[in-house]
């Protein structure tokens, strides 16, 4: 019988179901809901949390899943960690399922590595790459630089090409960063297809939002992913 994933994603967001479906095996189905939002701002994220996160949960939940994501890394960040550990203890609530976190599903990842300092790359703008830092820092760990695109409209943030995150990686932290790691923040940015450039580029682990949240999906499925190398 196929396992389910529910995935709660902003409704712009053309990316995430898409490398989910690419990259968990074939026993694995993916049911998304959209929560609406077109604003990748401050504003336009707690719109999404207030007003439709809950609900959309609801609705996801009548399709049976065996595992739930709250798939927007900002978002979970938004107002601290603490907040979204509570609001995935409200989305289990609701779905009877137990809820992945991508903002603590990298910062789980980058724990794993023993990572120090991190260098992160988003396609956001400053007052979410405020928030991203902040929830990265709550475990000890130093972000030592962040560089946004500063892009506002979610749909847009897809629209970024594999070759153009690699050479805004390259321009803003030179050939050889004094970082641990690189994260590559944001569910519907095309990070896990830039992934294998990357890999080249750098000599450092990577962690993307995707890619850290897939993981942590197939750890509760207990399923191989496929493809992720």
């Amino acid at each position: 019988m196929a396992q389910r994933v529910g995935l709660l994603i902003p409704s712009s967001n053309t990316v995430m179901e898409v490398d989910f479906y690419r990259h968990l095996p074939a026993s694995a189905t993916v049911h998304p809901g959209r929560m609406y939002m077109e604003a990748t701002t401050v504003k336009g994220e707690e719109e999404m949390l207030d007003d439709h996160c809950l609900p959309t949960a609801g609705d996801v939940a009548t399709a049976k899943p065996d595992v739930v994501v709250f798939g927007c890394t900002s978002a979970g960040a938004l107002r601290g960690n603490a907040y979204d550990a509570e609001l995935c203890r409200r989305i289990s609530e609701v779905t009877g399922k137990p809820t992945v976190s991508v903002i603590e599903s990298v910062r789980r990842k980058l724990m794993g590595l023993e990572v120090r300092r991190v260098a992160v790359i988003t396609p956001y703008i400053e007052d979410l790459n405020v928030r991203i830092k902040a929830s990265v820092e709550d475990d000890g760990i130093e972000v030592a630089s962040i560089h946004g695109m500063g892009i506002s409209v979610n749909f847009n943030l897809a629209l970024v090409e594999p070759p153009e995150i690699l050479a805004f990686a390259r321009e803003k932290l030179g050939a050889a960063p004094a970082v641990d790691a690189l994260f590559i923040s944001c569910t519907n940015f095309q990070a896990v297809a830039t992934l294998p450039k990357l890999k080249t580029a750098y000599d450092l682990p990577i962690v993307t939002s995707n890619q850290a949240a897939l993981e942590a999906v197939g750890r509760e499925l207990d399923v191989e992913l496929v493809g992720m190398g």
